[in-house]
């Protein structure tokens, strides 16, 4: 297991190497200067040539990027904000801990209704519960996030005012913006765990098992429940990477200082320290929780863990021969 997260861990790096040079590459082709998106016509053309080239703009494709990767390597070194002046990383630190908090809350959200849901559609299959259920998981997996979080503005916040617009100085801030997130996945992880669990049901050892006399809640809890599981926790790391983009959209509505609302507006902008920085930083995260998810399935699936240890014995006979 050890040289699994090892070999993982080396892997990553020109992962993150190509992703570092393929940013440039579309910054460089993506149309937009950002000079004179941040200078305006207030300035004249000497003086944007000469920002432009303080910024080193005006460089070679080769050149920005070995700079960029030398800056990073050597100095840790991920540059200034052309907006703001600042250093990139230190404004990603400040704002990603509200980033991740809306993400870990709304998974753990989507997670505790989703399998729930789940499990309760598989063992009343064919029923109105059944269909009343996949019903809703399909509405809410169509339905878009954005367009969710304005009916529960209109609703919650403007028609009752029973939260806020706005703001994290309290806790009912969050509600509306973890919820927002949770709904379309929990109605995902529902309908996987739904299809997973009538597969696993139907298997043998599970017949076997109520042959053998065990009640239905010991045989769909400890024997099915930890087979159809297994498929949801992989799919819940891909999830978690695509929370994490699909939260600059959140962010946005509900004005929340977190990482994803500080990208789209360097995106918008062209803000390109802060456009690299932060797409790196993703990847870094969301090759982490990757590793994770990858770890926890190799714990909660035994076949897993006797792949690796027949792989150690071999590795170790090898050695002694």
């Amino acid at each position: 297991m050890l040289r699994f997260i090892v070999r993982r861990l080396l892997l990553l790096i020109p992962t993150l190497l190509g992703i570092a040079v393929l940013i440039q590459l579309l910054m460089m082709i993506t149309p937009g200067d950002p000079i004179e998106i941040l200078m305006g016509s207030n300035y004249t053309q000497e003086e944007k040539d000469a920002f432009r080239e303080e910024l080193g703009l005006n460089e070679p494709f080769h050149i920005r990027c070995v700079n960029y990767l030398r800056n990073i390597i050597f100095r840790g070194d991920f540059g200034i904000s052309f907006r703001t002046r600042t250093p990139v990383m230190r404004e990603i630190l400040n704002r990603y801990p509200y980033t991740l908090r809306l993400i870990l809350v709304s998974m753990a959200i989507a997670i505790c209704i989703g399998i729930p849901i789940g499990i309760y559609a598989a063992t009343h299959q064919y029923s109105w519960k059944d269909n009343a259920a996949m019903i809703a998981a399909l509405f809410c997996v169509s339905m878009p996030s954005f367009w969710f979080a304005l009916i529960l503005i209109q609703l919650l916040c403007v028609r009752f005012g029973i939260l806020p617009v706005s703001g994290i100085d309290k806790w009912q801030g969050w509600i509306l913006p973890n919820f927002t997130i949770a709904l379309g996945y929990s109605a995902s992880i529902a309908r996987q765990m739904r299809s997973n669990m009538l597969e696993v049901i139907r298997q043998d050892y599970v017949t076997t098992a109520r042959a053998k006399g065990q009640s239905e809640v010991m045989v769909r809890y400890k024997h099915a429940l930890k087979n159809a599981v297994i498929p949801v926790i992989m799919s819940i790391g891909s999830t978690f990477g695509i929370a994490i983009g699909g939260s600059m959209i959140t962010e946005q509505i509900f004005s929340l200082p977190g990482l994803g609302n500080y990208t789209l507006g360097a995106l918008t902008s062209r803000d390109y320290p802060v456009i690299q920085t932060s797409v790196l930083f993703l990847s870094v995260v969301f090759a982490i929780i990757l590793l994770i998810i990858d770890i926890t399935f190799a714990l909660v699936d035994p076949r897993i863990r006797a792949q690796y240890a027949r792989k150690k014995k071999e590795a170790v006979r090898r050695v002694a021969l």
